[in-house]
């Protein structure tokens, strides 16, 4: 399908976050947009905001008269179920159905395509690159898994020429994308519920690396295997951060590249997992050929992401941090973050985990990540596209779990037991609904 030859775009999970980027950019570019989600949020409250007709009710009526098979594309996401009516219908009638990475590989297939992949760190990478090449003048659009701060939107530029993609390894996604240059943040065991083992997603991720066809523009953390151009902290490696400080909340650090060495960058977001992604995004637009300065400046100016490490209170008095974590080595992220931003002080965690299956095949990880903060309290598991599994639960999380202070709270309990809390720093961990709640929870906090 030509893209030029469709005038209405269907979104089927148009809510998603990766989804609602692929609305926007549509909307941008003179297509009718609308579609259906499973229920309201803020994000789907921006869409309509902007004139997309959104529906929260799984009805063939709903879907627009004068969308047709002929001048419609429609689009769909993993997570809706088969038994769908409206999708059984669309394919029925034999409207062109894509998935979400197969209209990311049509849009991106005639650009410069940065693709950013990776268990962790995707979303952060990918907003900061997007940043860099914008403020450096690129002619870029970036498409993006997160609301970016300094756009308040998880799209970023109106470009033609260049994108910035995640590369999704669910359901094997990324291997839709024609990368140019590419990373691979990290290669962790996850969405084993698709996989099976650690092996297959492993394999998956060599697949979609062979898709650059030079190993140079395949950039990699020091010691994941693979072959490209390497980066690490304070270790030997072609692009290396070293000589970290903190001042004021933020990290300055020197940047060694193959050519030059950059000193004096200035990163607000903490934790050596974004520095990390820091790193990456400046390699990436570094051998791109972006000017020191303008990569410098970028970084210096980018705000972060709504739900990663986002502060929501940061007083004297209180800070109420919230962040997307929904896997054992990204909760560790966050801890380290916290452990090296506020040392000693009482840090309660509230987790709600994501998934039976992923908390089935982490339980073990998720106990033991959970476990180094000083008290945490635990949600149900949100159960997103999954059923439940029998014995799978936050009782049976819990029970694993080595810290004393634990204990599990419904959503009606959460803000009476946060309100009465001695905590200096709190910090709202996971990938469900939970973070539908942010704002009441601040408010119960200020």
């Amino acid at each position: 399908m030509n893209l030029n030859q469709i005038h209405n775009v269907y979104f089927i999970g148009i809510g998603g976050i990766g989804m609602s980027a692929l609305a926007r950019y549509f909307q941008y570019i003179g297509k009718s947009v609308s579609g259906y989600d499973k229920t309201p949020t803020r994000l789907t409250d921006e869409l309509i905001a902007s004139g997309m007709k959104i529906h929260f009710e799984d009805s063939i009526e709903a879907i627009p008269a004068s969308y047709t098979q002929e001048n419609t594309l429609v689009v769909i996401t993993p997570a809706i179920p088969k038994n769908h009516s409206e999708w059984k219908f669309l394919q029925e009638k034999g409207y062109t159905i894509k998935k979400r990475a197969e209209v990311l590989g049509m849009i991106t297939k005639d650009t410069y395509c940065f693709a950013v992949a990776g268990t962790h760190g995707k979303t952060t990478t990918s907003s900061i690159l997007g940043h860099i090449l914008y403020e450096s003048g690129a002619d870029v659009t970036a498409f993006l898994g997160g609301i970016v701060e300094n756009y308040h939107s998880n799209l970023i530029g109106k470009g033609k020429s260049i994108s910035v993609v995640e590369a999704d390894e669910f359901d094997r996604s990324f291997l839709y994308l024609h990368p140019d240059l590419a990373c691979v943040t990290s290669m962790d065991a996850d969405h084993l519920d698709i996989y099976g083992d650690a092996t297959a997603i492993q394999e998956s991720f060599c697949e979609f690396a062979f898709k650059v066809t030079d190993p140079k523009h395949l950039f990699i953390p020091k010691g994941l295997p693979l072959k490209g151009t390497t980066l690490a902290i304070n270790e030997e490696a072609d692009f290396v951060v070293h000589n970290i400080r903190i001042e004021n909340s933020a990290y300055l650090f020197d940047v060694r590249t193959p050519t030059e060495t950059i000193k004096d960058i200035a990163f607000a977001l903490p934790g050596h997992h974004n520095l990390m992604n820091a790193l990456t995004a400046l390699a990436m637009a570094y051998t791109f050929g972006t000017p020191t300065g303008s990569i410098a400046k970028a970084l210096a100016s980018f705000q972060g992401i709504q739900r990663r490490f986002s502060y929501q209170i940061k007083t004297e008095k209180r800070v109420y941090i919230d962040d997307y974590a929904h896997h054992p080595t990204e909760i560790n992220a966050v801890h380290q973050a916290v452990r090296e931003l506020y040392p000693g002080e009482k840090v309660t965690a509230v987790f709600q985990p994501h998934l039976f299956s992923r908390t089935k095949d982490f339980v073990d990880g998720f106990a033991e990540s959970l476990s180094q903060f000083d008290e945490v309290v635990l949600l149900d598991i949100y159960p997103a596209r999954e059923l439940p599994m029998e014995g799978v639960s936050s009782t049976w999380l819990m029970g694993k779990m080595t810290n004393p202070n634990v204990r599990l709270v419904t959503k009606q309990q959460l803000i009476p037991f946060l309100r009465d809390n001695d905590a200096f720093v709190f910090v709202t961990i996971g990938a469900g609904d939970l973070g539908e709640m942010v704002p009441e929870i601040k408010k119960a906090l200020l």
